[in-house]
């Protein structure tokens, strides 16, 4: 394909992926109301009640406030489109890995199917690791008030919080695949992924300091050890490909061997 050709695939695909999104978007301001803001919200209202600060107790605590007058609408958009991202995952992940696809040969394309249907999983169970340790972040960062203070959260802020930690979890455990993916594309080989270890290792680092508040460093290891982790199994697959590679090319141009 020309590079004129390349780009108007590109656009295909992120024409049919920010479709999907929209939709998904649309769902999302639906299910908003319904439960959404309930569970987001749920980890402050606990934090609240132990406490001693719930509905039924005296005011001040932990809460949630809306500070301007926009700030609800603001904050029902973004959560649409948050969960829209999540709903429309299989078709924006399909369309990467569409694009890239033609990069492959014959017999490495067959493994499309097979990294597309890990990023998926993936993904949403990185999203739902991030949703797992929310509750313990918010209760862990809101005990720092003193006594006697109140902690009240911006709805956009904690919002904030709660999208870069499940969007980016749900980011960091898709990685893999798509390192794995330009490896059999012949884009990157085995040997250039361990060699830029360190550059690897201070981008994650800095992603999860971007991706979690400045003051939150528990946060910002728990995103960053598990990506790290991921980073190196990637590796190893990688290297395991590339060896396996070399075998038949040997024996392709070797008989004897």
């Amino acid at each position: 394909m020309s590079l004129g050709a390349h780009l108007i695939e590109l656009r295909k695909r992120l024409f049919i992926a920010a479709i999907a999104i929209v939709v998904g978007g649309i769902i999302g301001w639906v299910l908003t109301d319904l439960f959404v803001w309930d569970a987001i919200q749920e980890p402050v209202l606990r934090v609240a009640e132990a406490q001693g600060h719930g509905p039924e107790g005296a005011p001040g605590g932990t809460s949630i406030v809306f500070p301007t007058i926009s700030s609800a609408f603001d904050l029902r958009l973004q959560l649409a489109f948050t969960i829209g991202l999540v709903i429309s995952s299989p078709v924006w992940l399909y369309q990467i890995f569409a694009f890239l696809v033609p990069g492959l040969n014959t017999r490495e394309r067959r493994f499309t199917l097979g990294f597309f249907a890990s990023a998926i999983p993936l993904f949403l169970a990185g999203c739902a690791a991030g949703w797992f340790v929310l509750p313990n972040i918010v209760r862990l960062m809101t005990s720092f008030v003193p006594e006697g203070g109140e902690s009240l959260l911006t709805a956009k802020e904690y919002l904030d919080f709660v999208q870069k930690l499940v969007i980016a979890i749900g980011i960091a455990f898709v990685l893999p695949v798509f390192i794995v993916l330009l490896n059999f594309a012949g884009v990157i080989s085995a040997a250039s992924i361990i060699k830029s270890w360190r550059v690897a290792i201070l981008v994650i680092v800095l992603f999860t300091a971007i991706a979690t508040p400045s003051a939150d460093i528990v946060s910002m290891f728990m995103l960053a050890i598990p990506m790290i982790g991921l980073y190196f199994l990637a590796w190893f697959i990688a290297h395991l490909h590339d060896r396996r590679v070399e075998r038949r090319n040997r024996e392709e141009f070797d008989p004897a061997v």
